[in-house]
């Protein structure tokens, strides 16, 4: 038997949405014989109005009902599932059955009668309502009346929706009072956009060094990243980078005096956690920038990273936050095969208030210059109580505030932190890749874990360029982002995937010239001038997905299917009643995977998803390029890598 949902593996947590998310409540309920029950979720907002919601039965053989209800208030809604018998369609199942046979005729019509009659004499009912009933009971008690008639009265619509609106209730069980978190809709919707802003407006000077970009100069970047429709800048670590073990080009041991190292190398003695870099300006500047994103309709988020270089003041200041090795050097981070001699990672258990307060004190500090999103490094590195504490901490503070965890780890961990409060996660969507592995991991975060995870699906990042896309090319960097800006609420993509930067470092799965230690000069416009730039792509991605409220949900994917191992078909559709404008939203993704050829199959769509019946006919229109099919529920589809991998289909109508 399945819990109730929604809810959180252990009921440690509470389950979490975002404001507008249709959630499905779920439950499973059920009574010994034949007679009918109905169940109801009682929602109680955080201002304290309640509302009541039908559930359907899923009809699925495990006596499950479910209701999509999309709360709108941020803040800590609470609920209860209500079952309860249902005297008028257990009578309506029976009479049914019986007039039809001519058993028990009369035995039936005066059951329902009194039924009726019952109902009438409710005193909240309508007036014209309590009359029809009135009516309705006198009809079966006609003498005069037929089999034919009685039978009328049992099928009227009318009457079953008069009693689906308020059911005749015996026998009613109250579930536990359960809570949801509803948070606000970045914290589960949005593109997200990665610069580091010292590349932005970076110079090659005459004697071929490099001059830093500034804030003053990433802000012209502003206009173009939020023409492309992006919601979210991330900005990785804008602090002081330390000297000592400095990493130079490609991650080389070695670094010239004019290399600017990682920006992960936090610290110097310019300042730590809580300063800005000088070469990126002051914290005036840093201020001016997010108010210049703000117009610009985009939300700055901000890199915490707990770690420090060798130079951070917290390494001569508080050396008992670190790990001392027993020759009495100081343990920098490692990842194996990876190594980061420049980073000295936190260790929490020698000072953990300490520490904890230090943390509390550079979030605060953020969030009063006006950062409302964190992306957070390595958090699975930390302890997972630690996090729960900050986030609560904030939230209660300062509502609102986001937090995203970049931790690419084993599944327990990863849930943790989201269970924990992070309000999203990285995942291993850059890792999943082929049919089978898209269905399987899309599924899974759509619907197992989407009660307590959001994940955001990040095509690549400074750290991770994987094979698909070194070796697929324009075609594979298509097909990542036109599934990634559909199939999950979030997406995110580094700055230079428009560029189709797909060259590695040899042995390595990130860039070759890496950002993270040299300053990256990009042509944008140049890019665009001559048809090289994905710029064009991202942006009618991106405006599909505003103009198309079905794919700022999460849990509303369904997959279907194909005939070719390389075609993945998956739709989202949001009905009518849970859209602004009231008109039922759906959209079709048919993407063919295969970034090195031409595909053609038949796929075959499970239509009654959104409200099609087999068989019927219904127009669907390709978003990206403006053809008009109509189709049904056996389609016939080509697709070539090179020319277009994918269709991003909108059904306009049925035939």
């Amino acid at each position: 038997m399945q819990r109730p949902a929604p809810s959180v593996p252990g009921d440690l947590f509470r389950p979490s949405a975002f404001a507008g998310e249709a959630v499905p409540f779920r439950v499973t309920a059920f009574r010994e014989g034949h007679d009918v029950i109905g169940v109801h979720l009682r929602l109680t907002s955080p201002a304290g109005a309640e509302s009541l919601h039908r559930l359907t039965p899923l009809n699925d053989g495990f006596d499950r009902w479910s209701v999509l209800v999309a709360p709108l208030t941020e803040g800590v809604w609470r609920f209860r599932y209500e079952a309860f018998g249902d005297d008028f369609a257990t009578w309506q199942h029976a009479a049914a059955i019986k007039i039809a046979a001519g058993i028990d005729v009369d035995l039936m019509r005066e059951s329902g009668a009194l039924l009726l009659k019952q109902a009438a004499g409710d005193k909240a009912r309508p007036a014209a309502e309590r009359k029809l009933l009135d009516a309705a009971a006198a009809r079966l008690r006609d003498a005069a009346a037929d089999a034919v008639d009685a039978l009328e009265v049992v099928r009227d619509a009318d009457l079953a929706r008069i009693f689906a609106e308020r059911p005749l209730q015996s026998l009613l069980t109250l579930g536990d009072e359960r809570e949801l978190l509803v948070e606000r809709e970045r914290a589960g919707v949005g593109a997200w956009y990665e610069f580091f802003p010292r590349s932005e407006g970076a110079e090659l000077l005459s004697d071929g060094t490099v001059r830093s970009g500034t804030f003053v100069t990433a802000r012209d970047r502003l206009a173009g990243v939020a023409a492309m429709g992006f919601d979210v800048l991330y900005l990785p670590p804008i602090h002081p980078i330390g000297r000592a073990h400095r990493k130079g080009p490609n991650n080389t041991l070695t670094a010239g005096p004019n290399d600017p190292g990682s920006p992960w190398a936090i610290g110097s003695p310019e300042g730590g956690h809580d300063a800005v870099h000088p070469d990126l300006g002051t914290i005036e500047d840093f201020r001016d920038f997010l108010a210049a994103a703000s117009d610009a309709g985009l939300e700055v988020a901000l890199d915490l990273a707990l770690q420090a270089s060798p130079d951070h003041p917290w390494v001569a200041e508080h050396p008992e936050w670190f790990t001392t090795l027993p020759d009495g050097s100081i343990a920098y981070a490692e990842n194996p095969p990876k190594k980061y001699q420049d980073i000295y990672p936190i260790n929490f258990d020698n000072d953990p208030a300490g520490i904890r307060a230090e943390v509390l004190r550079v979030v605060r500090h953020w969030i009063t210059q006006g950062v409302r999103i964190f992306r957070v490094d390595n958090p699975h590195t930390k302890p997972l109580q630690f996090w729960e504490w900050l986030i609560a901490t904030i939230a209660d503070e300062t509502p609102g505030v986001v937090f995203l965890a970049e931790a690419f780890t084993r599944p327990a961990p990863m849930q943790g932190l989201a269970m924990a409060g992070f309000q999203q996660s990285y995942s291993y969507f850059t890792w999943r890749n082929t049919k089978d592995e898209l269905e399987e991991f899309l599924t899974s975060v759509a619907h197992d874990t989407a009660d307590f995870m959001r994940p955001n699906l990040f095509v690549n990042t400074p750290d991770i360029l994987t094979e698909y896309l070194q070796y697929g090319g324009r075609p594979a960097y298509k097909i990542r982002a036109a599934i990634a800006a559909t199939a999950g609420a979030s997406y995110g993509v580094y700055a230079g995937y428009e560029l189709v930067e797909n060259v590695a470092r040899p042995g390595s799965e990130e860039n070759i010239d890496n950002e993270k230690y040299e300053y990256k000069l990009r042509d944008w416009a140049g890019a665009e001038e001559r048809g090289e730039s994905l710029a064009p792509f991202l942006t009618r991605l991106n405006e599909i997905r505003r103009a198309h409220p079905a794919l700022r949900q999460l849990r509303n994917l369904s997959f279907h299917w194909s005939d070719d191992e390389a075609i993945v078909v998956f739709s989202k559709h949001l009905p009518a009643e849970l859209t602004a404008d009231g008109i039922a939203d759906t959209i079709l993704v048919v993407v063919n995977v295969d970034a090195h050829s031409a595909r053609e199959t038949t796929v075959h769509l499970d239509t009654t998803v959104w409200g099609v019946a087999p068989g019927d006919a219904y127009e669907v229109e390709d978003l990206l390029s403006g053809a008009v099919w109509t189709w049904n529920d056996h389609n016939y589809v080509r697709l070539d890598a090179f020319v277009e991998p994918v269709h991003i289909l909108h059904v306009k109508e049925r035939r």
